[in-house]
């Protein structure tokens, strides 16, 4: 058996209405994804307009890409850096006191690789309060990143991240505690 794609198949997916696909589209590339806009409160009403759950002093730098913001919830005081890309096919939760760092992938979508037809695989990402992504880091569909978690520079999680604990590489391997000072 062989991968056919042209068997693949996801009408079952609708994450929204196809106006308020195209809507967001084209306001994700003109205030999100370039350099234009940087003013944090315009995205933040943007994003609540089309749905996401936004705290307080969220902060959004620019070339950022949000696939679907109704399928988002930012907690208080969240800084995301620049050329963060949330492909948020299924539900992503980030936390208060949460760091994106630049270049950050929150990847929520996946593929039936054993599957001829390469079905869809959606899976959320809850990142709780106090978390760190790193320059460059991946966090795969269906993790949860719990408190005060760290992944480093480019690593990538495929499993969950224990709380207060730093993990680096890929995968992602806990490597030490993480201790915070006052």
């Amino acid at each position: 058996m062989t991968t056919d794609l042209s068997s693949y198949n996801n009408s079952w997916f609708q994450p929204g209405s196809f106006i308020k696909r195209i809507a967001w589209h084209y306001i994700n590339c003109f205030f999100f994804k370039s350099g234009y806009f940087p003013f944090y409160g315009l995205k933040i009403f943007l994003l609540k307009l089309f749905g996401a759950g936004i705290g307080k002093s969220v902060l959004i730098k620019p070339f950022v890409n949000i696939k679907y913001p109704w399928l988002l919830t930012i907690g208080d005081h969240v800084w995301i850096g620049e050329n963060v890309w949330i492909d948020n096919i299924a539900h992503v939760h980030i936390g208060s006191h949460s760091c994106i760092s630049q270049g950050a992938l929150l990847l929520t979508g996946n593929h039936n690789y054993k599957k001829s037809s390469f079905d869809l695989l959606p899976g959320k990402i809850v990142l709780e309060e106090g978390v760190w992504i790193g320059a460059g880091a991946v966090v795969c569909p269906g993790i949860t990143c719990k408190s005060h978690a760290v992944l480093s520079v480019g690593a990538v999680a495929t499993n969950d991240l224990e709380s207060f604990f730093i993990y680096s590489g890929n995968p992602a391997t806990k490597v030490r505690e993480r201790v915070i000072s006052s």
